[in-house]
């Protein structure tokens, strides 16, 4: 319940964005800061845009945060048709004024005219969004600016809050030209983790360990890749978390192909599977990587192979700390990913079968929003996932941990799941013994 919970960690998240801008920008009367939610899709279950819920905490779906610089806050949410309740769970608020000093917003009000069903949808209508747009339409009137997330590379970060903003555009005369971006100033507030948010991490990892344990119980010669990732996504769910990202349960040289989502293929004996899982805790995600040998044994190129992966890996970990990039080709020696594919270089050429990255920015999302041309600092949470991938050996193997940069170097947040080699071997053998 909403009464029970503490709304004034957004509320101060909220109050350090503005504080933020106004050190970064010139900001002229009536001027504010456009936060937009996301949307719901009959296919999909909901997930809220990252950093909407990093600013509100809410779940709503389809709602904006306004926030001006005089310290006036606003939360408007769409107006439905029908009884919501009828279709789906009730909202977690109710349209009601007595809910906004929970929340922290001074206003609670309707984003526009009723909406025809029980939900907003993806390509809303000017009417819809009447109420929001006469006041935007008033900020663009007075001379002030719309400082909202629109960064203009290609990615696909904050995507949902771009399509809001450029709908919005298409509807609002001279809005076009108000907008300022403040994505990298939001990027930099949810790169830093706050003991809370990574306590949520650890949760979430400690939910995809226990799926990690039932991934290595299920491999066994003749059993289906999708019987694998319905063992392991019981686990998860079961535990009242969710998927942050669709399975990877990856057996032979499927293995070898970084992103596989199918499936489907019957694992056999000799075969290594690659694992790669994570569960997201109160939106908070673990993104975690295990290579298991099929036969319950490692062949002896594999263990060359995946004795060769872990050192790398513990190699990263020792160096990581404040002061390092994550990846940074105009400084290698200090550069994580580039001191990786030199070791491997150095250890057999094997840099040429490692693709990808070192690693990534772990929060919200599970590639989460962060410059790793920024070097890192206290409060980053990573990964190091060091792979190598060989397509004609039919050999994938990558080993992926979740780092917490602390003063001194890195704490690894999921080492107490098996990665070592005699642990995963004793893992898959479990199930021959039951």
């Amino acid at each position: 319940m909403h009464e029970q919970q503490d709304f004034s960690v957004y509320t101060l998240r909220r109050q350090e964005l503005v504080s933020r801008i106004k050190a970064d920008n010139k900001v002229h009367a009536g001027s504010v800061v456009l936060i937009c939610a996301g949307f719901e899709h009959d296919r999909v279950h909901f997930l809220q845009e990252s950093s909407f819920f990093y600013f509100t905490g809410l779940e709503e779906p389809a709602a904006v945060a306004l926030l001006d610089f005089e310290g006036a806050s606003t939360l408007y949410l769409p107006q439905c048709g029908v009884d919501r309740a009828i279709w789906i769970a009730p909202m977690a608020v109710a349209l009601e004024q007595n809910n906004s000093s929970i929340l922290g917003f001074d206003t609670i009000t309707c984003l526009g005219q009723k909406v025809s069903g029980y939900q907003m949808h993806l390509f809303f209508t000017a009417a819809e969004y009447e109420y929001l747009r006469a006041r935007l339409a008033s900020v663009v009137a007075s001379g002030g600016s719309v400082f909202t997330c629109i960064p203009k590379n290609t990615s696909d970060s904050f995507a949902g809050q771009r399509f809001v903003v450029e709908r919005l555009q298409s509807m609002i005369a001279g809005m076009t030209e108000v907008l300022v971006d403040i994505s990298p100033i939001v990027a930099s507030m949810r790169r830093v983790k706050t003991a809370e948010e990574v306590e949520y991490i650890s949760r979430a990892i400690e939910v995809t360990a226990v799926a990690q344990e039932a991934a290595g119980k299920a491999i066994a010669d003749g059993v289906n890749e999708s019987e694998v990732q319905a063992s392991l996504e019981y686990m998860i769910t079961g535990s009242g978390a969710r998927m942050a990202f669709p399975s990877i349960v990856a057996s032979g040289v499927n293995g070898t192909i970084l992103h596989y989502h199918s499936n489907d293929r019957t694992m056999l004996s000799g075969d290594l599977v690659v694992v790669d899982i994570g569960a997201q805790v109160q939106g908070y995600c673990a993104d975690i990587t295990r290579t298991y040998p099929v036969s319950g044994s490692f062949t002896k190129r594999q263990k060359e192979l995946y004795q060769l992966v872990l050192d790398v890996q513990s190699y990263i970990a020792d160096l990581a700390k404040p002061g390092m990039w994550l990846s940074n080709k105009e400084h290698p020696e200090q550069s994580l990913n580039h001191l990786a594919k030199k070791y491997l270089a150095d250890h057999g050429g094997y840099d040429q079968y490692m693709p990808h990255g070192i690693g990534h920015f772990l929060g919200l999302d599970v590639h989460d929003v962060g410059d790793s041309l920024v070097p890192l600092q206290e409060g980053d949470v990573i990964t190091i996932e060091p792979g190598i991938y060989i397509r004609q050996e039919g050999i994938g193997i990558r080993i992926e941990d979740n780092y917490w940069i602390v003063a001194g170097g890195a704490v690894c947040l999921s080492d107490e799941i098996p990665k070592q080699m005699r642990e995963v071997e004793a893992l898959v053998k479990e199930r021959f013994s039951a």
